[in-house]
């Protein structure tokens, strides 16, 4: 498991491999990833969009960006959770992903990002 806090704000990932597939003649790897937001600050806050960096082993490189997260823009009381899983699709059995969640403090309407430590996707079949 990754982890990783930024102000008050404690990001969990674990991935898993979920299989292959074939597209275009081309064998695609399918991972899955479970992400924990846990609020360990006082003050309550929204996620209200994301932006993650995907790279796989070919150094193929995509960005994606967007409002909220699997379509929720979840509000996190202080000492609370949310979690939510998601996946990707690499043409190479190895890979990594990295981003931030932009945040926002309902009381102030601050808003701050919060990192997505990088974590590493690796087909089960391939790690040596």
């Amino acid at each position: 498991m990754t982890e990783q806090v930024t102000k008050g704000i404690k990001i969990s990932v674990q991935t898993e491999f979920e299989g292959t597939f074939y597209k275009n003649d081309t064998i695609h790897y399918a991972f899955s990833y479970e992400i924990a937001i846990e609020n360990q600050s006082e003050d309550t806050t929204q996620l209200l969009a994301r932006k993650w960096t995907i790279k796989d082993a070919l150094n193929d490189e995509e960005t994606i960006a967007g409002d909220g997260v699997v379509g929720e823009t979840p509000i996190i009381q202080p000492g609370g959770l949310h979690n939510y899983r998601s996946g990707c699709v690499l043409r190479s059995p190895h890979g990594a992903m990295k981003g931030f969640y932009l945040m926002e403090n309902i009381s102030t309407s601050n808003q701050f990002k919060v990192t997505i430590p990088t974590f590493k996707l690796s087909a089960s079949f391939a790690q040596n």
